[in-house]
């Protein structure tokens, strides 16, 4: 499948810089490159002298024509990679955009020509996304495997199997009289439509790792006021980006950053402190930050050593930290009781505190080596699909089951983009940059 336009963009990073890179892709690739470089060899770097319409020097650069369909996009594709100041590169878009047929891409639409020449599916497709926007090494790791197809040759080989099924029960009910179709079939197919409900629901537990790979691990801290919230908060985040002061109540609103621990990305979230609340803002900030410690993955729950104030049972089920703060000015034998004493003043037990953050993160995620489900979308049509099979196995006819069977296949077709998925379109290339 080509399309009859050719597209161009800057697929390199923001301008300028010591080399932008200009994709092509489309009908008219190889016409324009022979016409503003002259002639190269497929798939072999080749520094040519860019010209620009009149004749005149536009740049000195390397030339890389790849022939479709063993492209990126499966149509000829172009690489010009040229000097990156802004000048250079709009006067090489402007050169390209003005032959015929060549336009400016749309946001993900090299991306999106992968996908309808039948280069990625769309599971491998959003995998990319991720890899592209990928912050940390655990993400890294996700989307790389993802986009290799590991998450779609799980959702493929399912999918086989309920073909596999459906054939053979249907193949019983046509041919029930023949003798070279067994009785016993669709005994074994419905023993592995049931252990396939129980691999898709061992699959769907892995969407909260796959979240937290993704979004963050959240950390929320949360104790009295002046217990030494804002203070850990800033310590922890290398700047100050909480006000601290002696005045109670003074954070009113949630304050975040994210971070970086040994390749996972975890989101640290500074909350007002836990009281009777003396105002309508500070009313409102407590609610919040009771609201955030529901949602969260672990609390830090903060106590004051020198003068401690217990807040009660964190508004959360989620595992806590109990900390001693301020063990820099603590007697000794005052961190009994607590999980891990601090001082933000001094800095001690940060980095253990940092570590332990890490660890609790890293247990939740697991080895990364488990294929998991990477989007919401997913999920959703994963439950629609294991619905579709808890009902074939209900007392229906062998032909209602069958249909079933189909149902379920369909569901999972469509994470891939087996079958019609032309709506999510869209939506999923809206995803990424131009150029890409």
């Amino acid at each position: 499948m080509t399309s009859t336009d050719s597209i161009v963009a800057l697929s390199s990073g923001r301008l300028p810089a010591g080399i932008a890179v200009i994709r092509m892709s489309g009908p008219q690739t190889r016409f324009v490159v022979e016409t503003i470089a002259g002639s190269v060899k497929d798939r072999f770097t080749t520094l040519r002298t860019l010209k620009a319409p009149d004749g005149s020097t536009i740049d000195h650069g390397l030339v890389l024509l790849f022939p479709g369909p063993g492209s990126f996009t499966g149509e000829d594709v172009a690489e010009f990679h040229v000097h990156g100041s802004r000048a250079v590169a709009a006067k090489v878009l402007e050169t390209i955009t003005g032959f015929d047929g060549v336009r400016h891409a749309e946001p993900g639409e090299f991306t999106r020509r992968a996908f309808l020449n039948g280069k990625l599916d769309l599971v491998e497709t959003e995998a990319l996304a991720d890899l592209v926007n990928a912050e940390t090494e655990a993400q890294r790791r996700f989307a790389v495997r993802n986009a290799e197809g590991a998450q779609s040759e799980l959702y493929s080989s399912w999918r086989r199997r309920l073909i596999h099924a459906r054939a053979m029960i249907e193949a019983e009910i046509d041919f029930a009289d023949e003798d070279d179709v067994p009785g016993s079939v669709s005994d074994a197919v419905w023993s592995d439509v049931v252990a396939m409900i129980a691999e898709i629901e061992r699959h769907l537990e892995g969407f909260k790792a796959a979240e937290i790979i993704r979004d963050g691990f959240e950390v929320v801290i949360l104790g009295a006021p002046n217990a030494g919230k804002s203070s850990l908060f800033n310590a922890l985040a290398r700047r100050e980006a909480a006000i601290v002061t002696d005045e109670p109540g003074t954070t009113r609103d949630l304050l975040e950053v994210v971070m970086d621990l040994d390749g996972l990305k975890v989101r640290m979230t500074d909350t007002a402190g836990l009281r009777e609340a003396e105002g309508k803002v500070e009313s409102i900030g407590i609610e919040r930050a009771r609201a955030k410690a529901r949602a969260a993955d672990l609390v830090l729950l903060l106590e004051d050593m020198i003068d401690p104030v217990p807040v009660g049972d964190a508004p959360s089920a989620a595992p806590r930290l109990r900390i001693g703060t301020k063990s820099d000015i603590a007697g000794a034998g005052a961190g009994d009781g607590y999980d891990l004493v601090v001082s933000s003043k001094a800095g001690t037990g940060l980095e253990r505190l940092l570590d332990e953050i890490a660890a609790r993160a890293a247990a939740v995620i697991g080895s990364g080596g488990d294929v998991l489900p990477s989007r919401l979308r997913h999920v959703d049509l994963l439950n629609e699909a294991a619905d579709f099979l808890r009902a074939s196995l209900s007392g229906l006819s062998q032909e209602l089951r069958a249909e079933e069977l189909r149902l379920a296949a369909d569901r999972l077709g469509r994470i891939i983009g087996a079958v019609d998925v032309e709506d999510l379109l869209d939506v999923i290339f809206s995803q990424f940059c131009i150029g890409k």
